[in-house]
């Protein structure tokens, strides 16, 4: 069992230590439906008390891990556009595919985010993830903006879709034990459930294009001077 942090460094670490620990559990447990505070403690090598000086709920932690999240996926989408020019909308839309499905306890938490996480700890708390993410999202608009052919408000039209089919597709494809048993009975009704990867980057990238062609680039004609 781990010391009790007493430096401003010590509690940082075992800040992240138990980050890391909740996304280690979520990956080999299949969600992080299934983490328990008590789960993750252990792992992380700390007393069972020992979260409530880092993380005021369970709800906390989880919340902080969406927020790392974000930041994880607009570093991967700064990597991936910083030497690229003159991207078209179907590069643009693998991009995004990419570097979202290589989060998926990311895909996951932004299910359990809209539904309950944003909306179960304190407002400060709130405040801070939203004033968070929303510089992530930002800052990736940005960088598509400047690496491609596509529009400010066409990639906002396919971040907003990315980040509905990434949540909804990662729950179908990681069915419950139930659902898992029903899919193999009658497989037809699974289908859906083991294509998350291929089939949200068929969707990204006809919404992409479609995006394109329906949202019109402004006219630099009409700009100010």
């Amino acid at each position: 069992m781990k010391e009790r942090a007493r430096s401003a460094q010590d509690k940082e670490q075992r800040s992240q230590d138990l980050l890391t620990a909740a996304q280690a559990l979520a990956t080999e447990l299949g969600g992080v439906r299934f983490i328990t505070v008590q789960a993750v403690t252990e792992r992380a090598g700390l007393h069972r008390t020992g979260v409530r000086r880092y993380y005021s709920s369970r709800e906390e932690l989880l919340l902080e891990l969406a927020e790392q999240g974000w930041a994880q996926w607009r570093a991967a989408i700064a990597a991936q556009t910083a030497e690229r020019t003159g991207l078209g909308p179907e590069d643009v839309a693998g991009i995004v595919t990419d570097t979202i499905i290589a989060l998926p306890v990311f895909c996951d938490l932004l299910t359990h985010v809209a539904l309950s996480l944003e909306g179960d700890v304190a407002m400060e708390r709130a405040r801070q993830y939203k004033t968070h993410s929303f510089a992530a999202y930002d800052a990736i608009v940005e960088d598509l903006n400047r690496a491609g052919s596509m529009t400010p408000d066409q990639l906002r039209g396919l971040i907003a879709a990315t980040l509905a089919l990434a949540a909804n597709g990662w729950q179908v494809s990681h069915p419950t034990p139930t659902l898992a048993a029903l899919y193999q009975q009658v497989p037809e009704w699974g289908h859906a459930a083991f294509a998350f990867a291929p089939r949200l980057k068929l969707l990204l990238t006809a919404l992409a294009v479609g995006l394109h062609t329906v949202i019109p680039a402004p006219d630099p004609a009409s700009a100010p001077d």
